[in-house]
C-alpha cells in the first residue's frame, strides 16, 4: 500500500522545484539539474494527481450510495459507478507504485550495441548480421541514430563482430533487456542439403558513457597504430589509420579501424572503452542488489541464452519469461520487437515491486 506521507513529499518537492525554476535566481548547472529532476518528476506527479481524483470520487459515490436520505434511483447510480471505480483504483495505484520504482540513472542514456558470432561458423556470422539488421530497422521505426563504429566481415558477407552506437532518448531502458545470447535454428544460407543447424550470437547493449562518468588515466592505456585490413587480411589503407587501445589495469582491448583518419579511429576507440568501463563499474554496484533479486529478468551475463529465432516453426520464445510469438518476420524486421521488450519491461518492473513488497 503506498503511504499518502510519501506522496506528498513529492507533491512538495515538484511544487518547490517549479518555483525555483521560475525564480530566475538559479546558475546554470542548477537550473540544469533542477530542469531534469522536475521533467522526471512530472509523470509521477500525474500519475499520483490521478489516482488521489479517483480515490476521493470513490469516497463520494461510497458515502452517497450508503445515504439512507437519498434518491433510491441516485444511490442505485452511484453503488454501479463505484464498482467500475473499485476496479479501476488497483491499477491506479499500479501505476503510482511503478512511477516510484528507483530509476536506472542509465535509462535515458544512448547505447552502445556489440553483436558477435558464436557458435556455429558461418550461419552464426549471417546470424549477427540479420540481428545488427533488426535492431537497425527497430531504431530507425523509433527515430534513433544508428552509427557504425566497426564491424569484422565474415567470407559470405555476415558479420563476425559488428559494433554501432544507437542515440536518442530512453534508447538503453528499451534495448539493455537484448544483452545476452541470442539463438537460431534454421536450414543456412550455405547449406544445400536441406538441414536445421542450431547457432548463435552474442548481444551486449552499454550505456553511452560520459566523459565525466568514467575517469581514464592516460598512463593507463597503451596505444598502437597499424594499418587498417579488410576480409581475407588484405591492406585496405596505405596509412597506420587503425588504432587499438589496451586498458592496462582490466586488460580490455578496443580496436578502431573503420576511419581513415587516426585521430576519428581513437576518438571511436575511446568511446567503446569508455562504455565498458562504466558497465562494469554499473555491473559491481549491481552485483549485491542482483544477487537478493530472485525475481529478475535475466542476469545481464553475455553467456545467459535468453532468446532463441526458430525459422522452421516461425517462432521467437524469451526464454527469462516464457513468451512465444508465432512471428519470427515481424520480429527479425524490427517491427514487432515492442512485442517481446514491453513484457520484459514489465516483468521486470513486477519483480521490482515484488522486492520493494518483501522488504515492507
Amino acid at each position: 500500500m503506498i503511504r499518502d506521507d510519501q506522496l506528498d513529499r513529492i507533491l512538495l518537492r515538484h511544487e518547490a522545484l517549479g518555483a525555483e525554476l521560475a525564480s530566475g535566481q538559479l546558475a546554470a548547472g542548477a537550473f540544469t539539474k533542477a530542469s531534469r529532476e522536475l521533467a522526471e518528476l512530472d509523470g509521477v506527479v500525474a500519475a499520483i494527481r490521478d489516482f488521489r481524483a479517483k480515490r476521493a470520487e470513490f469516497a463520494d459515490l461510497e458515502a452517497l450510495a450508503g445515504d439512507a436520505s437519498a434518491d433510491a434511483e441516485m444511490r442505485e447510480m452511484a453503488r454501479a459507478e463505484r464498482d467500475d471505480l473499485a476496479e479501476e483504483l488497483p491499477a491506479l495505484e499500479r501505476a503510482v507504485a511503478i512511477a516510484l520504482l528507483p530509476k536506472d540513472a542509465a535509462d535515458e542514456r544512448s547505447a552502445i550495441l556489440e553483436i558477435r558470432a558464436g557458435t556455429g561458423g558461418e550461419e552464426a556470422a549471417l546470424f549477427a548480421r540479420d540481428l545488427f539488421g533488426m535492431y537497425t530497422r527497430y531504431a530507425a521505426l523509433r527515430g534513433w541514430r544508428v552509427e557504425l563504429m566497426s564491424e569484422s566481415e565474415a567470407e559470405h558477407g555476415g558479420y563476425k563482430e559488428v559494433i554501432a552506437s544507437i542515440a536518442g532518448a530512453g534508447v538503453f531502458a528499451r534495448l539493455k533487456f537484448e544483452s545476452g545470447v541470442h539463438r537460431v535454428q534454421r536450414v543456412p544460407e550455405t547449406e544445400a542439403g536441406g538441414r536445421i543447424h542450431t547457432s548463435a550470437a552474442t548481444v551486449a547493449v552499454l550505456p553511452e558513457a560520459e566523459e565525466v562518468d568514467v575517469a581514464i588515466d592516460e598512463k593507463d592505456l597503451r596505444i598502437d597504430v597499424f594499418r587498417s585490413s579488410g576480409p581475407g587480411g588484405q591492406s585496405v589503407n596505405t596509412t597506420d589509420s587503425a588504432v587499438r587501445i589496451t586498458h592496462l589495469p582490466t586488460g580490455i582491448v578496443v580496436q578502431q579501424q573503420d576511419e581513415k583518419s587516426q585521430h576519428k579511429n581513437k576518438a571511436k576507440a575511446m568511446k567503446v572503452l569508455r562504455a565498458r568501463l562504466f558497465e562494469m563499474e554499473r555491473e559491481k554496484a549491481d552485483a549485491e542488489r542482483a544477487a537478493n533479486r530472485k525475481g529478475q529478468v535475466g542476469s545481464g551475463d553475455r553467456s545467459e541464452r535468453i532468446r532463441t529465432y526458430n525459422f522452421p516453426q516461425g517462432r521467437v520464445t524469451d526464454h527469462r519469461i516464457n513468451l512465444t510469438l508465432y512471428k519470427i518476420d515481424k520480429v527479425i524486421a524490427g517491427d514487432a520487437l515492442d512485442e517481446v521488450i514491453d513484457p520484459l519491461i514489465a516483468a521486470d518492473e513486477a519483480a521490482r515491486l515484488a522486492e520493494l513488497d518483501g522488504q515492507g
